[in-house]
C-alpha cells in the first residue's frame, strides 16, 4: 500500500493543483529528496512554476511542470497525499491515518494560500525531479491482453512477475493476490506455464477487479481480505487457505480452487 488504485486517487485529487503556481517548496526530511538535489536547489527550480497537469505511470504519481519539467512523487508503503487539506485517503491499511506534522516529508505551497502535501510515517516514499520512466513496465491499468501475455515469460512464480514493476507497473501484494484468486490461477506457478486461455481470463479479471475495486474505495477492499487478516477458510468455497512468502511478500491462496 499504496497500490495502483491509491495513486490513482493520489492523481484525481492532484487534478486540483493544475495551473496553479507555486510560490515555495517546503522539504525538511533532505533524505526523502532523491536525484542528489537539496531542498534549497529544488526550490530555486521550482519557484514560480505552474503546475500544468497530473498523471500517473503505475504507483508514481506525475506532476508535469513549466519548461518541460516532471515532478515525480512516490509513496512507498506508507505515503499519503493531502491538497488543501483534503487527503485522498483518510487512512491506508497498515498506517495511520493521523497527521502529525513530523510525518510531512515535502509540500508544494501555491501562491493562492492552498498546498499539496505528502505525509509518510515511514519515510518510504520520496521526491525527484525529471524521474526516468524507463525502468517501469507497462501500466496494470491500460495493458492489453497480447502485452499481458508478454509480460508472463519465463519459470519465475506468476505472483513475483505480476509485482515486478519491471514488467508490469502498478500491482501490489494485495491487488496480484486478489486478481490470482478471481482467476482461480495459483501464485506459485510459473509465469511462463499459462496457457493462451488462462492469460485471457487473467486479463478479463485484470480490468474487472480494478474496475469494481476502484468502485469500492481501493486495494484493501478485496473479497479475499478479510479471510487475510482474520485468518478465515475461502470466501468461495470455504477450505482452508495457505500462506506462504512468493516473490518476497507475504501471500495467500485457495489450493483447493487457484491451480
Amino acid at each position: 500500500m499504496p497500490e495502483l488504485l491509491e495513486v490513482e486517487y493520489y492523481r484525481r485529487l492532484a487534478e486540483r493543483v493544475v495551473g496553479r503556481r507555486i510560490a515555495s517548496v517546503d522539504a525538511p526530511d533532505a533524505w526523502y529528496l532523491r536525484g542528489g538535489l537539496t531542498a534549497g536547489e529544488l526550490g530555486a527550480l521550482l519557484d514560480g512554476a505552474v503546475v500544468r497537469g497530473a498523471r500517473r505511470q503505475g504507483k508514481l504519481l506525475l506532476l508535469d511542470l513549466d519548461g518541460d519539467a516532471v515532478l515525480g512523487l512516490r509513496f512507498g508503503m506508507t505515503g499519503r497525499l493531502v491538497v488543501d487539506g483534503v487527503a485522498a485517503i483518510d487512512k491506508l491499511e497498515y498506517s495511520s491515518g493521523r497527521r502529525e506534522p513530523r510525518w510531512e516529508r515535502f509540500a508544494l505551497r501555491f501562491a493562492d494560500g492552498g498546498d499539496l502535501v505528502m505525509i509518510d510515517p515511514r519515510r518510504l516514499g520520496g521526491v525527484e525531479l525529471d524521474p526516468c520512466l524507463d525502468a517501469l513496465g507497462p501500466d496494470a491499468a491500460s495493458i492489453g491482453p497480447a502485452a499481458l501475455g508478454a509480460v508472463l515469460d519465463g519459470g519465475v512464480a506468476l505472483k513475483a512477475r505480476l509485482l515486478d514493476q519491471s514488467r508490469l507497473a502498478g500491482l501490489g501484494n494485495l491487488l496480484v493476490d486478489e486478481l490470482l484468486w478471481r482467476a482461480h490461477l495459483d501464485p506459485t506457478r510459473p509465469a511462463g506455464g499459462l496457457d493462451a486461455a488462462e492469460r485471457r481470463r487473467l486479463h478479463r479479471v485484470l480490468r474487472r477487479t480494478l474496475a469494481e475495486l476502484d468502485g469500492r474505495g481501493g486495494s484493501h477492499t478485496g473479497d479475499l481480505f478479510v479471510a487475510r487478516d482474520r485468518s478465515t477458510g475461502c470466501p468461495r468455497c470455504g477450505r482452508p487457505l495457505a500462506r506462504a512468502t512468493v516473490g518476497g511478500r507475504t501471500t495467500i491462496w485457495c489450493p483447493a480452487e487457484q491451480r
